[in-house]
């Protein structure tokens, strides 16, 4: 008497939960989501996370005329860079998948509401006080340049949290 080739999953194993039908184990697709790379919201995030970077670096290596201007300028970056790079790997490994207690499109919402006001501040500061020292005009512009994709990020996010949220209510 032959039983076939069929494996039946269990929720109970040693390998943990089951998978869903349909899905393949052990594929790459399932820790990484390869198509965020290429999406238009992810070059977005790596094109903020650049610019930052750059205008950080920039600050970092001119000549201060003004500490508490540009350690504002160099903090403000950094964090909205570590902000920037945690929601591009939420994106990247699907955790939004698994942690489904957080309004995930409204946290990005949020932080990049906060983040590109702050953002805007700093530029504006890091500008004014630049004196016309290279590293310290092209730092501020590099804010500025990181402002405006936040704005584009924000704008994005906002649509999909809540625009998308308000007709799928009405329906």
């Amino acid at each position: 008497m032959s039983h076939g080739g069929r494996v039946i999953r269990t929720g109970v194993s040693s390998a943990g939960p089951a998978a869903p039908p349909g899905a393949s184990s052990g594929s790459d697709e399932e820790l990484m989501d390869g198509a965020y790379f290429r999406s238009c919201a992810g070059m977005l995030k790596v094109a903020q996370m650049i610019a930052l970077l750059v205008g950080f670096i920039s600050v970092n290596n001119s000549p201060w005329t003004n500490y508490s201007a540009y350690s504002y300028f160099q903090i403000v970056t950094m964090c909205d860079l570590v902000m920037i790079l945690f929601f591009y790997i939420i994106h990247i490994f699907r955790v939004y998948r698994k942690l489904t207690c957080v309004s995930w499109p409204l946290a990005e919402f949020l932080h990049y509401l906060i983040g590109t006001i702050l953002l805007l501040i700093a530029s504006i500061v890091a500008a004014s006080k630049s004196y016309n020292l290279t590293g310290l005009v092209a730092g501020a512009t590099f804010g500025f340049l990181a402002t405006i994709l936040c704005v584009l990020s924000m704008w994005s996010s906002y649509k999909v949290s809540c625009v998308t949220q308000s007709t799928n209510a009405s329906v």
